[in-house]
């Protein structure tokens, strides 16, 4: 994993070193401050005393309106001590909600990258004299250590402004940052969770970004394997094993590497329950897809390494529920597989006989990703008896066109868990849109030669996957999260500068949180 800074806490006061990071609100000043431009708070106000006046005349002088995550930076602020000083802007200080807060805390810290200080220190106060919650400030921590995340291990030279040119963020980020805050004792406890899942966070995106040369089914194995540290259960499933269980399905797709495929069973019992139901996550693994037979075009096709992305997530998730210990009881099942298009590939036009007893005629070889999840889902429903299923995958083109990179497709056969995930999609900024099921979509996959086909053409392609996936989880509550758009390549945010985004993670553990947990 990437090195990532130290978040601390303390009390509120002015450090005598490193970056001082102070917050002001838009409005009329108070508290004594010069500046009429902006709101500070007690410490703010005092710095700007001790620097005689300096930090409000810097705001008058730019014109600083303290518009929400704006930055004024003051290098060398006299009297001060720190060699430099950053004014964070609020906005609206009365609306912000925990997800600004978060993305206040990727803000500073994407400003503080690249400097030479050692440690920084961001005094949280409000304007009004009021104090800032313990929640707030650990999800100003939770942004700032997402934020910091770089992936640079395969780099040997590095120029000076290639973080500039290539969108990521400089390697440089101080090595720690401390949150004074009212409350440090509350806000450290608070941030103890939420740094539970940056971890798993941080764990998806690393596997997404690997090459495929270094991680292969047997090397994402041993990297889920490497979390029984948490306290899971991991078992591995061979090809011999698969075979035996008669997953043809994902066994398909994998022979034409020469590298053998991985099923991963990850399991967490945190209820207080043991022998509840648990709930089940599947996670579509193709660590490089280079459609087989059915051959991509070569433009992009190096993306193909992060078509795991769906096994990167439930692995980050298992990592986070385990990490702070959530009291619910939990399987992630990922499938591993590589599809190339070697002598022994799966043809366009073969037959296999799923899991499940269910055949699939195989039209496209690069509609590889259901297959291998058919055979995922029939084992998660019938060796677990989950309470629920959600799958996640890097499945279709077809979910880019229809919502861009800003939401994943949501397919679901109930109601309630569709309205929850919707609902944590929106609280851990992770959103998602509920896109149709229907026996009119149902139509178009159906084959002449088997049960089903493995697509149903250029039309609703997202859906015709999604109809094909349903039909595996045997009548279990379900959920399908196309994330083909979201979990790599996808718009840089206050708390993501890289290619990976580890989408998921935070959206399943919030849903896992808010609604299963006892």
């Amino acid at each position: 994993m990437a090195d990532t800074p130290q978040i601390a806490f303390s009390s509120l006061a002015v450090p005598k070193s490193g970056t001082l990071v102070l917050l002001a609100a838009a409005g009329a000043t108070k508290n004594g401050a010069k500046s009429a431009q902006v709101q500070f708070g007690a410490v703010a106000a005092a710095a700007d005393k001790s620097s005689g006046g300096a930090i409000s005349r810097a705001i008058d002088a730019a014109a600083f309106k303290a518009a929400a995550r704006s930055m004024l930076e003051i290098w060398a602020p006299p009297s001060l001590g720190v060699s430099r000083l950053l004014v964070a802007g609020l906005g609206d200080a009365a609306a912000m909600e925990p997800l600004d807060w978060q993305k206040l805390g990727g803000a500073i810290m994407g400003k503080l990258a690249g400097g030479n200080e050692k440690s920084a220190f961001v005094a949280l106060e409000g304007p009004d004299g009021e104090g800032i919650a313990p929640g707030a400030a650990a999800e100003l921590g939770f942004g700032a250590f997402l934020r910091a995340y770089n992936f640079d291990k395969y780099k040997t030279i590095k120029a000076p402004d290639e973080d500039a040119e290539n969108g990521a963020p400089p390697k440089k980020v101080p090595a720690k940052l401390t949150v004074g805050v009212e409350k440090p004792a509350a806000a450290r406890r608070e941030f103890a969770a939420r740094e539970a899942v940056a971890g798993g966070v941080l764990l998806a995106r690393d596997l997404v970004n690997e090459p495929a040369n270094m991680l292969g089914p047997k090397e994402f194995a041993e990297k889920a394997k490497a979390l029984s540290k948490l306290g899971l259960d991991v078992s591995i499933l061979t090809e011999k094993e698969m075979t035996k269980l008669k997953m043809a399905a994902l066994l398909g797709v994998a022979q034409g590497s020469a590298r053998p495929p991985r099923l991963v069973v990850m399991r967490w019992n945190g209820a207080g329950d043991k022998k509840a139901a648990p709930l089940a996550f599947v996670g579509k693994g193709v660590v490089f897809d280079s459609g087989g037979i059915s051959i991509k075009p070569a433009g992009g096709m190096e993306d193909m390494k992060g078509d795991m992305g769906g096994a990167a997530a439930v692995t980050g998730l298992m990592h986070a529920l385990a990490a702070r210990k959530a009291r619910v009881n939990a399987v992630g099942i990922i499938g591993l597989v590589e599809n190339m298009p070697d002598g022994d590939a799966q043809r366009p036009g073969d037959i296999v006989r799923s899991m499940s007893g269910q055949t699939i005629e195989v039209i496209n070889t690069d509609a590889e990703g259901r297959l291998v999840l058919a055979d995922a889902l029939w084992y998660a429903k019938q060796e677990f008896k989950p309470a629920l299923i959600i799958d996640l995958a890097t499945l279709t083109g077809a979910v880019m066109v229809a919502l861009g990179k800003h939401h994943a497709g949501l397919f679901s056969n109930d109601d309630t868990i569709a309205d929850r995930l919707t609902a944590a999609g929106l609280a851990s900024g992770e959103p998602v849109w509920r896109l149709p099921l229907g026996k009119d979509y149902d139509k178009l996959i159906d084959s002449k030669n088997a049960d089903m086909k493995n697509t149903g053409g250029r039309y609703a392609g997202s859906i015709t996957a999604a109809q094909f996936l349903q039909r595996f989880v045997d009548g279990a509550p379900w959920a399908h999260l196309d994330i083909a758009g979201t979990a790599m390549g996808s718009p840089s945010t206050e708390v993501n500068r890289g290619w990976a985004s580890g989408y998921g993670v935070r959206l399943l553990d919030r849903f896992v949180a808010d609604n299963y947990e006892k």
